[in-house]
Order: C-alpha cells, then structure tokens, then sequence
C-alpha cells in the first residue's frame, strides 16, 4: 500500500485517530502550576573537534568509497508500513510504523528522530538529495536484557514520488592507522539525533555529541556473518555486521560545566529560527538507578554564525531548570519550547511570556524534531520505542502551543 507524503493516510486509520483524538480536542489544555527557570548561561559550554578522524576517515574513503544518500535510498530493502494503533492525538498529521521485523525487535530501540527539513529547511519542499527523508537513530543491545552493543541509524524516504522504503546504516568511529585503517561499533544510547546541512549530530549521553557526515557514508562488503566488524585479515574486506553502508564519526562536541553537575545528554533537537542545538536530560524525581535523581536541565547552544558547524568554543546562549523529570524528548522553534516526558504521557509547552501548558501524549514517546511548512502547517514529529507499537508520527504544532 503506497503511504502518501504528509496529509493522507487511510480512511480506517484516520476514522480511528479522529475517534481517539476527540476527547483531546474537546478540551483545553491545562495550565501547567511550575514554569521553567533561567540559569547562568555562562555555566555550560562546548568544545568542537570537526578533523578529529580526518586521517583514517581519508584512508577509508580511498579504500571503501563512498555512497551519497540517493545511493543507499536507490538501494533501500526494509518497507515502512502505515501506523495501526489509534495515538489519539490532537492535530494528528500522518506517519508510519516500520516493518514487523523492526517492529518487534527486543535488541534494537529507535531514539532520535530529524528530517531532511533540518538538514535544508524548507527549500525543494526538504529534499536532500533529491529525497525528502525522515532520520531515526536506533542504539542495539546483544540480548533482549544485554548491554548497548552499536548504533545506527534509518533513512525513510517521506515523499509520494518514491517507494515507501528504508534502509539502514551503521554508525562506527574509525580506528587504525592511514595504512591499515579500520573502523569499530559506537555503543552509546544515541537517544537524540539533528541533522543540520551535511552534518549528523548524535547525542552521547555522558559526554555531548557526535559528529558524522552524511556525504561521507562509506560503502561495506555483505556476506560475513552478524558478529563481524571492520577490517579482516585480507586487508581489504570490510565487514559491518552484514550492513551494506556505515557513516563513520568525523568529530566530537565535548560539554563542560561549572556548575558542578555535569549534563546527562539524553535528548537534542535542532532550532532553525536561531540556528543552535537544544537538549534536555532526563532525569528521576526519586528512586532511579540507572539515571540522575534531580531536576531536568534544558539547554541551548548556538552554532557559528552561518554555519552548520559549532566553533572551537561555545557558551550557551539559554540554559533552563525544568519543573518535569523523565524527558525523552526537546524541540525548540521561534522561542518556543516543548517536552516530552516518557513517564507521565505529557507533552509539556512553554514559552516565558505565555507560561506552561499540558498536553496528553503517547506512551514510550522518544524525541521530538520540528517541521517546517511553506504551504501546509508545521508539524512536530516524534516516535515510540515500545515493542510493538514502534510509530514515527507527526501533529500539528499549533495543536500543541497554549
């Protein structure tokens, strides 16, 4: 079934999203008692390493060669499928779920989410090489109760003139020497993702980001078995548990603080309007073992002026305490703010003249990114990790702003 770019979904499916979001849109959304508050921008900064792999990524590239994005969409293999469940949600735009396979894994879990309106905003409707294209980072685990092992991301083209195709590709940091370079699996959460022109920015949870590019995924041999990484004894074999393309790092963004707690980099999104990255933490009120037991923080830090890329140095230019914990996902537009809290199904808006509002949202929601619109409204895109009910949906945001 040929799923349509943006507005169309099936007839069943919207009757069942219409009949779940109608008790949303009959009433307002609350006013929310605690706001935001502002903290010492001067407090968090980051440092940018954009050559940090240039060497062996050089050498890689000579030896493997590389695919641009229509490439690996040409050669897309995994079927998006439409969504099944009702999310009753106010202002509910369309979306898609993955393939059944995907969508009942136990070792893999979708995080981030951006678009190719990111990477180029709205010009040539989005398109990024001549793909209009939603961006979702994965981390995977060696057992259904096992530790993160890799990460990677998927490309699903979002446009009615090509297939409704994805395909995968696995993030690796390089390794070796110019001579004998080679590149190993990147085990990190990768809970939040922004693509900002070429460049890919991974949140790494206790550190900052990572930095890929997407002109710069390298092409890699198929027919190894799933345990095999990188360079075999050949020398000139390279293996990606069984991945056709790898995006290997290109740099590091490194966070900082004086505050005395350092950030948890749970989620990030990208701002256009003010060109800058925002990320949130997510946080406990009590009682967590795995993750911090304080207050959320939500902070922003500008790029360059003009540019995609962050300088040597940067301060932040807004830093916030939050009043809501266990935030999976962050998206800030025109000095707007939203939250997205796992734990309580909320999704949270704020802007500092307007005040706080809660909404209902969906259960195991993950990031949010912010669409941009020309000609229809703009949307807020998200996803759900729960097995099972894996959807990438998009609303209205003006369902969604006070």
């Amino acid at each position: 079934m040929l799923l349509f770019r943006q507005r169309r979904v099936a007839p069943i499916l919207m009757a069942a999203v219409l009949v779940g979001a109608a008790a949303l849109t009959g009433a307002p959304p609350a006013l929310a008692a605690s706001v935001p508050s502002n903290l010492p921008t001067s407090q968090f900064t980051l440092s940018a390493n954009y050559t940090q792999f240039d060497t062996v990524d050089n050498a890689l590239i000579a030896k493997l060669g590389t695919a641009a994005v229509h490439t690996v969409m040409d050669n897309a293999n995994h079927d998006r499928q439409a969504i099944t469940d009702s999310l009753g949600l106010a202002g509910y735009s369309s979306g898609f779920k993955f393939d059944d396979g995907d969508n009942t894994d136990c070792t893999n879990y979708p995080q981030g989410i951006t678009t190719s309106r990111d990477a180029i905003g709205t010009a040539n409707s989005g398109n990024y090489d001549g793909h209009q294209l939603i961006l979702v980072s994965w981390y995977t685990k060696d057992g259904c109760d096992g530790d993160q092992a890799r990460s990677k991301i998927t490309l699903v083209d979002w446009d009615a003139t090509y297939p409704n195709k994805y395909r995968k590709v696995l993030l690796v940091e390089p390794t070796g020497t110019a001579a004998a370079p080679n590149f190993k699996d990147i085990p990190i959460h990768a809970g939040g993702v922004s693509w900002y022109g070429d460049y890919l920015y991974v949140a790494d949870t206790g550190h900052g980001m990572r930095v890929f590019n997407m002109k710069k995924i390298l092409k890699t041999n198929t027919g190894g078995t799933a345990d095999q990484i990188g360079r075999q004894s050949d020398g000139t074999t390279y293996y990606a548990h069984n991945y056709a393309y790898v995006l290997p790092q290109v740099g590091t963004i490194t966070a900082a603080t004086t505050s005395g707690t350092s950030l948890a980099w749970s989620s990030i999104s990208l701002d256009r309007v003010s060109g800058s990255i925002v990320m949130v933490e997510y946080t406990c009120a009590s009682g967590c073992t795995s993750y911090p037991n304080r207050p959320s923080r939500a902070v922003r830090f500008p790029f360059a002026s003009g540019a995609t890329t962050f300088a040597a140095s940067t301060t932040s230019s807004e830093a916030l305490q939050l009043p809501w914990t266990q935030l999976n996902g962050v998206a800030s537009h025109n000095g707007r703010w939203w939250f997205n809290s796992s734990g309580s199904k909320k999704l949270y808006y704020w802007t500092p003249a307007g005040g706080a509002f809660t909404y209902g949202w969906v259960g195991g929601g993950e990031s949010i990114s912010y669409w941009e619109d020309t000609t229809n409204p703009d949307l807020l895109w998200s996803l759900q990790e729960t097995v099972g009910h894996r959807n990438v949906f998009a609303v209205e945001q003006a369902s969604y702003d006070g």
